[in-house]
């Protein structure tokens, strides 16, 4: 099965980037206990490393990116992204 990506765009010093990271860690986590696990494999970048992403989604941080399809912005809906990446395995 192939794994699934989730990339986080986010910045230094961004509260709201902080709680996203820890849904999609808790997300994750409990993807890996499930049987059979689901395999995401997380990436985070910073908006100011990537002018492309810069230029899309600066007044969106943080952004989650599902295989490089946008997924949401600004706050990690839990039940949200475990549904999505459900569906994409």
């Amino acid at each position: 099965m192939a794994r699934i990506e989730i990339t986080l765009v986010s910045k230094p010093g961004c509260h709201l980037c902080d709680d996203a990271r820890g849904v999609v860690e808790t997300v994750v986590a409990e993807l890996a206990r499930r049987t059979p696990p689901v395999g995401v494999d997380v990436r985070e970048v910073s908006i100011f490393d990537d002018q492309a992403l810069y230029d899309e989604h600066v007044e969106d941080i943080p952004v989650v990116l599902i295989d490089g399809r946008m997924h949401t912005f600004w706050r990690v809906d839990p039940a949200r992204l475990t549904s999505a990446l459900l569906g994409a395995s």
